[in-house]
């Protein structure tokens, strides 16, 4: 990695999903740019660990229960006196062909991800509006758009996730908080799960040829969270080598 063009000193960062991936990779850069960083993840030893590894500050939370949320916001104002960026990273996939789809499959990746984005916006709200300053980076993605077999659940989440972004977006404006989001194109430990043949085929579909390293994710969300994008709010940033054009 390269020059680190921003800085986050002062600034407190609360990632969600840290403990590997795009997560982990969000939170190292902030770290790097001299954010304080809370990451946060459901796999508890794993988040400490990788929260060592970077000098961030753990909490093991489920990001689908209102308890937790709340208490990982309230932690990282008491260790750091703020909250300014809520990255809302956090995600599973229960994939199935629809027919095939329990009500546990559809409501555990409902919760993780719409109701994760929704309980941290509502739970960091208040300390936005007290400083009249916030910046909040959702991760939605292509299919939430476009749909994919096997995927009903996690599409119905990650297009709400996009409605949720512009909704806020404009509920916020007026307290200085912006709310934005990227749909990137990664290779995760979600896309792991992906046969050889159909990633192959998936990466020849994109015009760079490739799937992102999760770091290359990191640049475009620390954009959307600076001083400087003060005046960009609503949107969806596509990082994704070129798939959605």
């Amino acid at each position: 990695m390269g020059n680190i063009a921003y800085d986050f000193t002062g600034r407190t960062v609360l990632v969600t999903g840290a403990a590997r991936g795009i997560g982990f990779e969000v939170a190292a850069f902030f770290r790097k740019a001299n954010a304080d960083v809370i990451l946060v993840d459901f796999d508890g030893p794993e988040v400490m660990e990788a929260a060592a590894k970077i000098g961030g500050i753990g909490v093991q939370a489920d990001v689908s229960k209102t308890d937790d949320v709340e208490r990982s916001v309230a932690l990282a104002v008491e260790k750091t006196g703020r909250l300014d960026v809520v990255v809302n990273n956090a995600g599973i996939l229960r994939d199935k062909v629809v027919w095939k789809l329990t009500d546990e499959d559809w409501d555990a990746v409902l919760a993780v991800h719409a109701g994760g984005t929704f309980r941290y916006t509502r739970a960091a709200v208040p300390h936005f509006r007290a400083q009249n300053y916030g910046r909040i980076i959702n991760v939605t993605s292509y299919t939430g758009l476009r749909g994919n077999t096997g995927q009903s659940n996690y599409s119905m989440a990650k297009a709400g996730i996009i409605g949720f972004t512009k909704t806020t977006a404009k509920e916020l404006a007026r307290f200085g908080v912006t709310v934005n989001a990227i749909s990137p194109n990664a290779e995760t430990r979600m896309v792991a799960s992906i046969p050889p043949e159909k990633l192959a085929e998936l990466a020849a579909g994109v015009p760079m040829g490739r799937f992102a390293h999760p770091s290359e994710m990191a640049a475009a969300i620390a954009f959307l969270a600076s001083e400087e994008a003060g005046y960009i709010t609503g949107v969806v940033v596509p990082v994704d080598g070129g798939m959605s054009m």
